[in-house]
């Protein structure tokens, strides 16, 4: 049997037929609110079920147990709120009950609101509980307090979905599960990334697969921070790795749309509730996952996964240490595995192997495959 959606439903809010040609004709007769990028992807993401079970935005009582229980509702973990925020003038103007549009950033209609309950909330209280800081440098808590300070929530209906560069990898939970069933895996792993893989990462995605069927590599594709690497970068990256180095008939590439919280521990609660109901049954948390700075431990991220109700989480999470090349070894390794001084470890830092890659300069063999350096030096020398 393959796993069970989260909360038991993969939930679908797309209108069709009918009842989309009527939304279409008189979307611009209701109230509306006009939203940006961040928000327009967690539109399609309640929309393609990747959120399920949430059908909408959350309410006050909702948001208040998520922050404090870590719980949707009893039974199914959540760790962060899927909000919506407006201006004080602009919830001044709407009123429950009613039916609300929705124009995202691009200028499109995408979704009409059914607009249950307006409320206020402690921002200071989202970002401590959520992020575990409520600094300001942190991106997540910056975009927190940002916005709005009333939300709106209630369930939306979808008129159409959001496309993205590269596109044919955009597939929906629904063709996730349909994959793998086409291909015979039962047991399938995933790994999330927002960085080209690299020699550690590479051993993380090949250590797993060896007890599962098959491999889905993963990438984030939402929003994330301007001086990430771009996707089209990264999907460059992963195209070329997935053709010279993954067994095709164990591994399979697809994007995600989801933003990039950079919540850390929480966050990677998040990220294995949207693996299950992408159909995912483990789902790999390395080290300082979803981290960003200096907020969080090393492995807080393994450690939250104690703390969250018994069963309420199906997938099965794969927890790796800190991985590297050991010359002493002469092969790729963990903590766990390598019993070598630091010395013989290859470490390279962010701020390094950037400086490498703008002056054209591959890093060493044991960091980065050869391939996956030459679309990353084309990238930092604007193609010199």
């Amino acid at each position: 049997m393959p796993i069970a959606p989260h909360g038991g439903e993969l939930v679908d809010r797309f209108l069709a037929g009918e009842a989309l040609k009527e939304a279409e004709a008189r979307v611009k007769q209701l109230p509306k609110i006009s939203v940006d990028a961040y928000v327009a992807f967690e539109i399609d993401c309640i929309a393609k079920g990747i959120f399920s079970p949430l059908k909408g935005f959350m309410n006050k009582s909702e948001t208040q147990s998520v922050l404090d229980a870590m719980l949707l509702r009893p039974g199914v973990a959540w760790t962060i709120p899927i909000l919506l925020s407006v201006s004080q003038e602009t919830a001044d103007t709407l009123k429950e009950g009613q039916q609300i549009a929705i124009q995202d950033d691009r200028g499109d209609f995408v979704a009409i609101l059914h607009l249950a309950e307006k409320f206020t909330f402690d921002k200071q209280e989202i970002a401590q509980k959520a992020y575990g800081t409520t600094d300001e440098a942190h991106p997540g808590v910056k975009y927190t307090y940002s916005h709005g300070p009333v939300y709106l929530a209630g369930k939306i209906d979808v008129l159409k979905a959001r496309e993205v560069e590269h596109q044919e990898f955009n597939l929906t939970p629904e063709q996730t599960r349909a994959a793998f069933k086409a291909k015979g895996w039962k047991r399938i792993v995933a790994f999330q990334t927002r960085n080209p893989i690299h020699r550690a990462h590479e051993y993380l995605t090949k250590c797993a697969p060896e007890t599962c069927d098959g491999l889905l590599i993963h990438p984030l594709m939402g929003t994330t921070k301007s001086d990430d690497i771009p996707g089209d970068v990264r999907m460059e990256c992963y195209k070329v790795l997935l053709e010279k180095y993954y067994h095709p008939e164990h591994a399979m590439l697809s994007i995600m749309p989801v933003n990039m919280r950079y919540a850390g521990p929480k966050e990677a609660i998040m990220h294995a509730i949207y693996r299950q109901n992408y159909g995912v049954t483990h789902f790999i948390v390395g080290r300082d996952h979803a981290g960003v700075g200096n907020y969080y431990g090393t492995y807080d991220a393994h450690k939250i996964f104690d703390e969250i109700e018994p069963g309420s989480l199906l997938i099965t999470p794969m927890f790796f240490d800190h991985s590297f090349f050991c010359k002493a070894c002469g092969n790729m390794a963990s903590i766990k595995t390598c019993p070598h001084g630091k010395e013989h470890h290859v470490h390279l830092s962010g701020t390094k192997v950037r400086e490498m890659l703008q002056n054209a300069q591959e890093p060493p063999e044991e960091f980065s495959r050869h391939e996956v350096a030459q679309v990353l030096i084309k990238w930092a020398t604007g193609g010199k």
